[in-house]
């Protein structure tokens, strides 16, 4: 099962969530999802969703390197930069995966997953505003 999360950065809420069945790619689930932002919201994903620009054009991706082509000082500065002000919706994927549902292999049904994993999320949503 693969799962992906929007979190809203400012109130580190829980906005939807989406599934898919087997081993699939981040950004092929995205694409299966149909969840898309307007225009002048920002997105900011890891290096999973790099061809998001072509659909989004206000979304931020880090930088990958490869091999050949090392990453420069600048580059390095900017996905720093990007990745702490990620870290609020990281700490909000950490504390879902404390019920082990998506941590670990899940062997219920699979039926049932989408509801059990939503009922974690309303009770992410809860402790937030706790």
């Amino acid at each position: 099962m693969k799962t992906q999360v929007v979190v809203n950065k400012s109130d580190k809420k829980v906005i939807c969530t989406s599934f898919a069945n087997g081993k699939r790619h981040d950004f092929r689930v995205y694409k299966e999802s149909k969840v898309h932002a307007k225009a002048e919201t920002k997105i900011q994903g890891d290096t999973a969703f790099i061809g998001i620009k072509k659909l989004h054009t206000n979304s931020e991706v880090p930088f990958k390197k490869t091999k050949k082509n090392p990453l420069n000082a600048e580059k390095k500065s900017y996905n720093r930069k990007l990745s702490s002000s990620r870290v609020t919706v990281e700490n909000v994927i950490g504390f879902l995966k404390r019920f082990k549902i998506i941590s670990d292999r899940y062997r219920n049904r699979r039926k049932r997953f989408g509801l059990r994993f939503n009922l974690i999320a309303g009770i992410c949503n809860f402790d937030v505003l706790a």
